[in-house]
């Protein structure tokens, strides 16, 4: 059913959030799939297809789980632990309408300590069986988290400015009802704010190698060193869609034409397809940034998210300096 007000409402608006989360889990892994085809394509190399990610996800599922015997509960609990605030986020993130009565529940603070929570719980996983690289993992992956959950905040805030709200579907609707605003300086830095934390949260280079079997240089793949079976897709397969929800949070708020603001039957269909579309398009530019770029050096991280930070915080002046 269709609110008058704009937005769905009732039984409508409850299956197009599922119609979303079962949307982002399933198309995750082949974005991730896709930007590995693309870049070994870019390479000069064959590569593996696109649907390969399933592929893993489904031979994890099937292998059993070895657990270390220095491995505390907190150990099996954090990968359900990040699964499920990852799944959440997909949630609250507008991807096919906009605004949902799922907004409620929470808006760009919720949106961000969700994700600290799942990269809390991952860091404390890769501590806590006592391997040498999951601790060194674990201190990387939170000295940039320190970093850069601040500035998701900052930059989506300066977003939410015009919105008058810091719910993210009213800032999406609002980029919608005002498409002239998508293009203005405080617009702008925020969206790269963004995309150089998406770099860096989604481990992807030159942050973080995600093909590197080099245990120095290693991050989010040293703190699932321990991980195995079912544990340790439910990890990957969170990862992917940390990447995928990122991907969709940018080409949204970027170009937010699509999303649907009466989310009919034909309008989600339209919005899912033009999602897709978007999603890919980005997939595709962080695959050729990739073979453009070197992973930095661990102490030069700090330094290019330091410029994040700060176009973040150049966005909200522009956006109060605007309004």
């Amino acid at each position: 059913m269709i609110g008058a007000g704009g937005g769905a409402t009732g039984l409508g608006a409850i299956l197009v959030e599922v119609l979303q989360g079962l949307l982002a889990l399933l198309l995750a892994p082949g974005i991730v799939g896709l930007v590995r085809f693309i870049k070994a394509r870019l390479q000069g190399r064959r590569g593996a297809p696109p649907w390969q990610p399933y592929r893993e996800l489904a031979k994890l599922f099937g292998k059993e789980m070895v657990v270390s015997r220095n491995a505390s509960w907190i150990f099996g609990v954090a990968p359900y632990v990040v699964f499920a605030s990852t799944l959440a986020v997909a949630l609250l993130v507008p991807m096919l309408a906009a605004p949902l009565p799922i907004d409620r529940a929470g808006d760009l603070i919720v949106v961000v300590y969700l994700l600290l929570l799942g990269t809390f719980a991952i860091g404390l996983a890769g501590l806590d069986p006592g391997s040498a690289f999951g601790g060194m993992g674990s201190s990387r992956a939170l000295t940039i988290a320190a970093l850069a959950e601040p500035t998701i905040a900052l930059a989506v805030f300066a977003l939410a400015v015009p919105a008058g709200s810091t719910n993210l579907g009213r800032i999406v609707a609002r980029a919608i009802e005002d498409p002239g605003g998508a293009l203005s300086p405080g617009h702008l830095m925020a969206l790269a704010a963004l995309f150089i934390v998406m770099l860096a949260e989604a481990g992807r280079l030159p942050v973080d190698n995600p093909a590197t079997h080099l245990e120095l240089t290693m991050i989010h793949e040293a703190m699932i060193l321990e991980y195995s079976g079912r544990s340790l897709a439910l990890l990957e397969w969170a990862a992917f869609l940390k990447f995928f929800v990122f991907l969709s949070l940018l080409a949204n708020l970027g170009l937010p034409w699509g999303v649907a603001l009466n989310p009919g039957a034909s309008a989600v269909l339209v919005a899912a397809a033009i999602l897709i579309v978007k999603v890919a398009l980005l997939a595709a530019a962080v695959a050729v940034l990739e073979t453009r770029l070197a992973k930095l050096r661990l102490f030069r991280v700090p330094e290019l998210l330091s410029v994040s930070f700060l176009l973040a915080l150049l966005a909200i002046t522009s956006s109060f300096l605007v309004e």
